[in-house]
């Protein structure tokens, strides 16, 4: 029985936890979003803009999602490919050979990949990166299709690509049915079965932590820009402007990874295995993975709130 980790090179444990240090210094990004979907893909797009000093950010590629915001996977992807492109004209952000397409559906099993301007996109920046003798970091917030299509498509990038992703309920919880990772469950085999460095963020008992209501959103993003307005505009729309709503910002739990680590809490476990009903199984001589443990919320939403002032007027 052909197995997902046969298809990748062999990654040596110890380069492996190398990759999965904290990095020092500034970083080439990918960020993989469904930014149609929910609000918190925005303020995770502008935090990696507007933080240049630290993150490189080389491209963004839009994910597929279905869902009632949605008539496809490739509806959502195009949905979200659009908001992009309108959320960079607020930013002031060049967008030509900058945003790609990505998949138009998910993976049909863990060993075929789907292809797509995105997926092509990450792998020649992976690609680049070894060239450079670089690392190439992938914020992925959404269904985890485009990375795992890169990967198959180049399973040779895994030795210079960390991907940062939120996806997947925490290991305790009985029921793994979150959205990231339910959508497309071949592909989150491959991210944790490829044996590629992997900084995963759950969502149940750690993401979670990251909630916030309108109000707070109101007072703290109203600072006249253009992107800030539009954050406003967009939250009262999804929370129906409701001022008792309450939602959680997920999303900028994997930028924060990289730009305030300690904010973070984190540690190497075995690679759980997704298994195709989307349940978790545990084996101890799994490869290691990095798992952040905890998030701490006061700190996070005072430094998103101080980065996105620096929006363009």
């Amino acid at each position: 029985m052909q197995k997902i980790a046969d298809l990748f090179p062999v990654l040596p444990e110890k380069l492996r936890q190398k990759r999965l240090e904290w990095p020092h210094g500034k970083i080439n990004a990918v960020l993989d979003t469904d930014l149609s979907n929910e609000i918190d893909d925005l303020f995770a797009l502008g935090l990696a803009i507007l933080t240049p000093e630290k993150i490189n950010l080389q491209a963004v590629t839009a994910v597929p999602f279905f869902n009632n915001r949605s008539t496809s996977p490739q509806d959502g992807m195009e949905k979200s490919y659009q908001e992009i492109l309108y959320s960079l004209e607020l930013l002031k952000k060049q967008k030509e050979h900058f945003v790609f397409r990505g998949s138009e559906n998910y993976l049909p099993d863990p060993f075929t990949p789907v292809e797509s301007p995105a997926a092509r996109r990450i792998v020649e920046l992976a690609q680049e990166a070894a060239g450079k003798d670089e690392v190439l970091y992938i914020f992925a917030i959404g269904a985890i299709t485009n990375v795992a299509s890169a990967l198959l498509l180049s399973p040779e990038i895994i030795k210079n690509t960390v991907i940062i992703w939120l996806g997947g309920h925490n290991l305790h919880t009985r029921v793994n049915n979150e959205f990231n990772f339910y959508q497309d469950i071949a592909a989150s085999q491959v991210i944790f079965d490829s044996g590629v460095p992997l900084v995963w963020v759950p969502c149940a008992g750690v993401a979670e932590l990251l909630i916030t209501s309108l109000p707070q959103i109101e007072t703290n993003c109203g600072n006249g820009t253009e992107f800030g307005k539009y954050l406003q505009k967009r939250s009262r729309d999804y929370m129906k402007n409701d001022p008792q709503a309450l939602k959680v910002i997920w999303d900028i739990s994997t930028v924060l990874y990289i730009l305030r680590p300690d904010l973070v809490t984190s540690r190497l476990i075995p690679a759980p295995i997704p298994a195709d009903d989307g349940a978790w199984i545990e084996e101890a001589n799994r490869h290691t993975i990095r798992q952040v443990t905890y998030l701490n919320r006061p700190g996070s939403f005072q430094y998103l709130y101080e980065i996105l002032q620096k929006a363009p007027q």
